[in-house]
């Protein structure tokens, strides 16, 4: 049923939308290797697709699959082949062979997209030495600051979660932190132990020294308010110099360091956007499923400073 399905949208582009031959042959293409992926999977027609599924198959495209001589697509042809999915589920919505269209929400990847660089291991951990806090005689803002590039790195918190961050998000017992993300939407992220015992040192001996009256935020400046996204920027640049670091360092740099470091670790990347909060399609539905607890075990195994 499923090859009928496709076959009829083909002949629909090549009959009533009168598409170039070269076109259909695209299409025809691409829709040979989503059938392959949806047969692989046990399902029969395209009304037994679920969002979840185009989102894998996504994934797939961009990361290959040697056992059927599948090389990983390039941005540009994923998205090509994601577009012949979309058109495809279109028409199946509207000829009534599905109830819904279940790519409506599903967009194909930007080509022109650039990541940031991540930074060695190695570099990362003499940034983080070069934050200072580490001994008994630093001050409340060395503690401060070393507590703050360990979370980043340790979470991958984007700037603004960190920031946000009040005590209470934090459970040191439990060794996990809730983030705040876009949208109003939290996620509850494990820690390492050397960015707990960052923060440990900073509530006992920096933050008392900081605070003027009551307030909740985690990090604080000098005046006792909240530490603002400029200045933890500038407290980011600063140990970047110290260390020694010569490539543009950004906030985004431990995030996507963070990212990176954990994919090289052996973490899925389904994980690792989970953990990262991101919310485009191929991160929701395939995600939901992911507990706290499994998230840690699989951090914890990957993630280069987990204990």
């Amino acid at each position: 049923m499923l090859g009928d399905q496709i076959r009829a949208y083909l002949d629909y582009l090549s009959l009533e939308r009168g598409a170039a031959r070269n076109t259909v042959s695209s299409y025809r293409r691409d829709l040979d290797r989503y059938q392959e992926f949806l047969e692989g999977r046990g399902i029969p027609s395209l009304d037994a697709v679920k969002e979840a599924d185009i989102s894998d198959f996504l994934i797939a495209l961009r990361q290959g699959n040697p056992e059927l001589e599948r090389s990983a697509l390039s941005a540009s042809s994923a998205a090509r082949t994601v577009v012949a999915v979309r058109g495809l589920h279109k028409f199946a919505a509207a000829e009534g062979y599905t109830h819904t269209n279940v790519a409506h929400a599903v967009k194909p990847p930007t080509p022109s997209r650039r990541l940031p660089k991540s930074l060695p291991l190695n570099d990362v951990e003499q940034l983080l030495d070069a934050a200072g806090g580490s001994g008994p005689a630093d001050g409340p803002r060395s503690l401060r600051d070393r507590a703050l590039l360990e979370l980043l790195y340790s979470t991958g918190a984007r700037i603004s979660e960190a920031v946000g961050l009040d005590v209470d998000d934090i459970d040191i017992q439990d060794r996990s932190v809730l983030l705040r993300g876009k949208g109003g939407k939290h996620r509850l992220v494990p820690v390492g132990r050397p960015a707990l015992s960052a923060l440990d040192a900073y509530l006992v001996r920096g933050r008392p020294d900081l605070v003027n009256r009551s307030n909740p935020a985690m990090f604080l400046n000098v005046r006792g308010g909240r530490l603002s996204r400029q200045s933890a920027w500038q407290v980011l640049q600063l140990a970047a110099e110290r260390a020694g670091i010569t490539s543009n360092v950004s906030p985004h740099t431990l995030r996507h360091s963070f990212a990176t470091h954990l994919l090289d670790g052996g973490a899925d990347v389904r994980v690792v956007q989970e953990l990262l909060g991101h919310a485009s399609v191929t991160t929701t539905q395939i995600y939901t499923m992911v507990t706290i607890s499994s998230l840690r075990e699989i951090w914890a195994g990957a993630h280069p400073r987990a204990r």
